[in-house]
């Protein structure tokens, strides 16, 4: 943990420069170089230290190889990808047979330990500097939220976990031991309930500021929180101040969300921001490799190929439903700007490939990402409401926010995705499932829905996997960390 967390505590200050290899370097800092002493002391560096927050969402750890890895690649919804011989350690996951040390798992443990260590530190120094006290506490609450959004991932993947909110010092960092995931989720509550009492609504927020997070992107994080906790009541609540806000609406096309008119737009309730720079012709401070890992791998050359719509996935659609063509790129498709047809990869088994993270040609080269990644959509809550509504008897409410889905995923075939109008809970919770499933397949939701319905372990034996009850709920814990540690930290049962 120490490892994890230290090495990269001091870099949410975006304020340490390069040193020079001179013989008196501890004596004399370089020009421009600030000290830790001298930073937290202007506005302008309490939103530096919360911008390093968000930075972390862009970086390969959290939004790549290891995320879709951790995500889609565990579920029904994806396969590995990309030729048999490119990262065959991935199939460990898509097969559950990986271990403690797989190379796929740590990053993303350490990738989301570094953003709390960065939230960490804004939130213990922000407070202290004289600047305008709403600003102040908005910051604040940015990364509490951020904070809270980390542990909520690490949680689910990992269960019992380390807490850490504060910076760590001396032999603190040996001293960590795994905390029970109640304790966890009593953490993220907090977080995000007293992030909710000071962050504005999206048109709160000045153009400039656009994308960052909004009241609404905390309250539905606590509604997914409390959906996990099976708090129907509480979970209810969060997403019915969202619907009722009126500050959201689905887009007349499913399509478009995944689009660049879609970014930050009506359905867009908290999505990670990224730029292409024009003058950039490699990975920019603001691009991610999100895109890359799962271009379209051959002709045309649009990435690596990652993260396969399993076929599983592409039989789960109703007939006719525009929403299977708005996620899976197949060989001889023309790609969505009509640039190019796909050709045929003869490297790759069944190719097809994730049409939610594909984006247009852009500067620079495919590592320089520029598309958002979506977090949490409105019709993503539209469902949350729903499956509350249902679990606590009230169909007959649950059934319009349900078809409000449906209804713009057919358009105007009116042929196709009829109305749901049964009442029965038991078969209104599978036709709620079902459609969580194909309005936000690829979109790295199927694992964590998965889990939280207990339904992993018939779900990944139903499509041919080993998956061991009592095992494979979690991740192992990096190996790493339980070493480093010498067994404070401890290890998941099975691994």
């Amino acid at each position: 943990m120490h490892n994890t967390y230290k090495s990269f505590a001091l870099l949410a200050l975006l304020i340490l420069s390069t040193t020079n290899c001179q013989k008196d370097f501890l004596d004399r800092r370089p020009p421009g170089e600030l000290t830790f002493e001298e930073f937290f002391k202007t506005e302008a560096q309490a939103i530096e230290a919360t911008n390093a927050v968000y930075e972390q969402y862009r970086t390969f750890d959290i939004c790549a190889l290891p995320f879709i890895a951790c995500t889609d690649v565990l579920s029904d919804d994806a396969d590995k990808g990309s030729t048999a011989n490119d990262a065959p350690l991935m199939s460990d996951l898509d097969n559950f047979t990986m271990d403690a040390t797989n190379p796929f798992i740590f990053p993303v443990y350490r990738g989301h330990y570094r953003t709390i260590a960065r939230a960490n530190v804004a939130i213990e120094n922000i407070p202290k500097i004289e600047m305008d006290a709403t600003l102040r506490d908005r910051l604040v609450g940015e990364c509490k939220t951020m904070r809270a959004y980390s542990y909520f991932l690490l949680v689910q993947w990992f269960g019992d976990l380390v807490l850490v909110t504060k910076t760590l010092q001396g032999s603190e960092y040996y001293d960590q031991s795994r905390q029970p995931r109640e304790v966890i989720y009593t953490q993220i509550e907090t977080d995000l309930k007293e992030a909710i009492a000071v962050l504005p609504e999206k048109d709160g927020y000045a153009v400039a500021d656009k994308g960052r997070i909004t009241k609404s992107a905390a309250k539905g994080l606590l509604a997914k929180l409390y959906m996990l906790k099976k708090d129907w009541a509480n979970a209810e609540i969060q997403c019915m101040d969202i619907i009722n806000s009126g500050k959201y609406s689905l887009l007349p096309r499913y399509s478009d969300n995944f689009l660049q008119i879609g970014e930050n737009g009506a359905e867009s309730i908290f999505e990670i921001q990224t730029v292409a720079l024009p003058t950039q012709q490699a990975a920019g401070p603001g691009a991610s490799p999100y895109n890359m890992v799962q271009g379209v791998r051959g002709t045309p050359n649009l990435g690596w190929g990652f993260n396969r719509p399993s076929d599983n996935l592409v039989m789960s659609y109703e007939n006719g439903d525009p929403r299977r063509e708005a996620t899976v790129i197949y060989v001889g498709e023309i790609l969505p700007d009509g640039s190019t047809q796909v050709m045929d990869n003869p490297d790759i088994v069944n190719e097809r490939y994730n049409q939610k993270a594909w984006v247009p040609a852009h500067p620079g080269l495919q590592d320089n990402g520029p598309g958002n990644i979506r977090v949490l959509r409105y019709s993503d809550i539209l469902l949350l409401a729903a499956e509350a509504k249902n679990e606590l008897g009230k169909s007959s409410e649950a059934l319009p926010l349900l078809n409000q889905v449906r209804k713009r995923a057919r358009g105007t075939n009116g042929f196709i995705l009829p109305d749901v109008t049964i009442t029965d809970q038991s078969m209104l919770r599978e036709k709620i499932y079902k459609e969580r499933r194909v309005e936000l397949a690829m979109e790295n939701h199927r694992w964590f829905d998965l889990l939280r319905w207990g339904r992993a372990s018939q779900t990944m034996k139903a499509v041919g996997k080993p998956f061991v009850e009592g095992k494979h709920e979690v991740l192992p814990i990096p190996q790493t960390e339980v070493d480093l540690t010498g067994g404070k930290v401890g290890q998941n049962a099975g691994y």
